[in-house]
């Protein structure tokens, strides 16, 4: 069934990091994708005294007075007790990996976890409608977009993606390499993950298609290694179409199951030799496309609410959410009336990655490119084949009852907010992203009447394998603020001095991090350092106060794109929301996540009272605009 590689696949993610980075920098042309990757700096382990400073500064505006107090003895203890051995030990770790922070972050916030990677890990990202209807515009369109992807994949193969730049700083580009030809395989007691590198003889020659559950595999090469043209491609998702008239059993929605009991299925569906070979099949594909049919759309609902849960989730078992593969790194979703979008499993890339690859492709659609002459020796699809037990099918149930469950669970909401965008922000001379923050401060705050923890994604890529660090939003200026802003004894000037403030504030500590010197990572280092030389776990992780600042109730990301597009996420804790927020010059497009089994939280209160927040904001401004801080 595997006649695509000539060896098996060893190749993980970290060893694909080390080869970009060391031992290959002199075979890559100067002026390409990783002409600056051996120039970019080591990630850092910063000042003891600096972290826990800023740490005690994001914990004041969450706790009371006594709480506060408690803490400050806590944290002065470890400081001067295991903080400088501890310290001593992260530093040396930081001098002999090329990053100390990478190999643990992938495993401690990925692949060791062991809840489902629906909704919980893995993002969606929700494109445009199409003006494509029907299936067999769907299918054109489809062959388009592969085409799209694969014009991609060329530019990642020669290496001649642009180098990202973050303040003028060139960036860590490996993550770009890990989102085609990769997987996620599921453990018992931990995942792994493959990746087959660009470098790599036995490149994929083939992607999968899923459609009524059943799953193709599809040469979208031809025997002299050119990519198929778009009749081609046209010709074989056909094929795939033709040939699944009739809906399968939906073993795609195994992956959907808690990583333990589906690590424990996968072993054991893997001793037949079919089932072994459709799973290497799959995790060896360059990525999936998913076919749907329409989406049931009840009156009154947005269709981009509507798209994001499927996206998310699949809908459940009776929609899609058995046409997909969620362990699968890049997975397209396209339906029959124009939806289009993707599910991507997180743990080797952040967003960017995936809006510049999204970003090509549809751009390659627009300009409707087809200079492809037809390849040579094209083989017809796969059908990938299963062998099922009654133990299997059994657990495919559990699966759909406890997906079913989840995807109810989940409130999605798209907020399209286009009274004013970028533009007005930055006449104000203020930080677009710090502005939408406070604006989120605001609006928790006048829901609840208390601030809580708010995670910001922080790019670490100016780093060699730099992932990410926390953006600590909720701070001493934004609690000031928020407090002022509905209290009628507050002068409105005074009230526009403590917005500007508050943004400063933010930007402050967005700067910090994004060049290292972050605290939520270090800290995290820190406990790890311990734990690995068989220490106690410190106080300082043991307090209250900790839990309560890492309990991130608002978990935010900025995912810019230059189409309308909105990446869209679970809130990472019971009672939270999850925010991603794609700020464009004209208008601010924002998802909003919570779910619904938890009394205390509600996407359409949180969306109603961001967009007052959004207005009053504009209208403070206004009023007062030769205010300054």
């Amino acid at each position: 069934m595997l006649r695509y590689l000539k060896k098996p696949l060893v190749q993980t993610a970290s060893a694909l990091s080390r080869m970009v980075v060391e031992g290959h920098n002199r075979v890559i042309p100067k002026g390409r994708t990783f002409s600056v990757q051996y120039s970019l700096p080591k990630l850092f382990v910063p000042p003891l005294d600096q972290t826990l400073k800023k740490y005690l500064d994001t914990c004041r505006p969450l706790l009371t007075d006594e709480q506060y107090k408690a803490t400050e003895e806590i944290v002065e203890r470890f400081k001067n007790k295991e903080g400088p051995n501890l310290q001593k030990l992260l530093e040396e770790r930081a001098q002999n990996h090329t990053n100390w922070l990478s190999d643990w972050w992938k495993n401690i916030a990925y692949l060791e976890g062991r809840e489902p990677i629906v909704i919980n890990v893995n993002p969606a990202l929700v494109c445009p409608r199409q003006d494509f209807r029907g299936l067999k515009e769907q299918i054109e369109f489809a062959a388009r977009f592969i085409a799209g992807a694969l014009d991609y994949k060329i530019l990642l193969d020669e290496q001649r993606v642009p180098v990202d730049t973050l303040g003028g700083k060139p960036l860590c580009m490996v993550q770009y390499y890990q989102l085609i030809n990769a997987c996620r395989i599921p453990g018992v007691k931990r995942d792994s993950h493959v990746c087959i590198p660009p470098t790599d003889p036995n490149q994929p020659r083939h992607i999968n298609i899923i459609h009524k559950n059943h799953i193709f595999s599809v040469d979208v090469y031809g025997s002299k290694g050119e990519p198929l043209s778009i009749s081609q491609l046209q010709q074989q998702i056909q094929y795939c179409v033709d040939h699944s008239q009739v809906s399968a059993d939906p073993v795609g929605i195994l992956t959907t199951l808690d990583r333990t009991s589906w690590g424990k299925l996968y072993a054991s569906m893997a001793k037949d030799k079919a089932n072994k070979a459709a799973f290497e099949n799959i995790q060896q594909s360059i990525f999936i496309l998913c076919l749907d049919g329409p989406y049931p759309q009840d009156e009154g609902q947005q269709a981009a609410d509507l798209a994001a849960s499927i996206f998310i989730h699949g809908g459940g078992s009776k929609l899609y959410s058995g046409n997909r593969w969620f362990d699968k790194t890049l997975q397209f979703i396209i339906n029959s009336e124009g939806f289009i979008g993707l599910n991507y499993e997180h743990t080797t890339a952040e967003g960017p990655a995936i809006i510049g690859l999204y970003d090509h492709i549809l751009g390659f659609i627009e300009r409707n490119q087809e200079s492809r002459v037809d390849a040579a020796d094209v083989q017809a699809p796969l059908q990938l084949s299963f062998n099922v037990s009654d133990k299997t099918k059994t657990v495919i149930d559990k699966a759909c009852y406890q997906l079913n469950t989840s995807a109810e669970d989940l409130m999605i909401r798209c907020l399209f907010f286009t009274e004013y965008g970028k533009n007005f922000i930055k006449s104000q001379k203020l930080s677009p992203d710090a502005y939408i923050q406070i604006a989120f401060q605001l609006a928790y705050y006048r829901i609840y009447k208390q601030p809580c923890a708010t995670y910001e994604t922080g790019s670490l890529r100016r780093f060699q394998l730099g992932r990410t660090d926390t953006i600590r939003s909720c701070s001493i200026a934004s609690l000031a603020f928020t407090k002022a802003m509905d209290d009628p004894a507050v002068p409105e000037v005074t009230k526009v001095d403590y917005l500007k403030k508050a943004v400063a504030s933010h930007r402050k500590y967005t700067d910090d991090t994004i060049s290292g010197n972050g605290i939520d990572r270090h800290l995290l280092g820190l406990k790890l350092i311990a734990i690995e030389n068989g220490m106690n776990v410190p106080e300082i992780f043991m307090d209250l106060s900790y839990k309560e600042s890492t309990h991130f109730r608002l978990s935010t990301s900025q995912v810019a794109s230059k189409y309308a597009s909105l990446l869209a996420f679970g809130a990472v804790v019971p009672d939270g929301y999850g925010l991603c927020y794609n700020p464009q010059d004209d208008q601010l497009i924002i998802s909003v996540s919570s779910y619904n089994n938890n009394p205390q939280t509600n996407s359409d209160t949180f969306a109603q009272s961001l967009t007052t927040s959004l207005r009053d904001i504009q209208k403070l401004l206004a009023s007062h605009p030769q205010s300054k801080l």
